[in-house]
């Protein structure tokens, strides 16, 4: 058995930072550009939640950042899919790849 360890602040960054790079790639229509600022907000809030999560005051605290950090991964998958839905030219294999979506 392996101990991986998964430093979730760094992943949450990195998942952030490659949207961006994914959204700043995309063809400026009105869609993708509303589209692209949610999903940049979106993504970005799921990381700094998980950052005020591990700084919480407690339990109760930390489990509600929690999902916080969920939900704002949950809107980041919406509007990711939206996106790639709307765009026939973009490879979505290649775009889940590169915005770490699978891992």
């Amino acid at each position: 058995m392996t101990n991986t360890i998964y430093d979730l602040e760094e992943r949450t960054f990195q998942f952030a930072k490659s949207i961006r790079d994914f959204v700043k790639k995309l063809p400026k229509t009105s869609a993708n550009i509303e589209d692209g600022k949610q999903l940049i907000r979106s993504s970005g809030s799921v990381g700094a939640n998980y950052i005020e999560a591990n700084d919480s005051l407690g339990k109760k605290d930390f489990a509600m950042r929690l999902k916080i950090s969920r939900k704002e991964a949950k809107e980041s998958a919406y509007f990711l899919r939206l996106i790639l839905e709307s765009n026939d030219d973009i490879n979505n294999e290649q775009a889940q790849k590169d915005t770490f979506i699978n891992n």
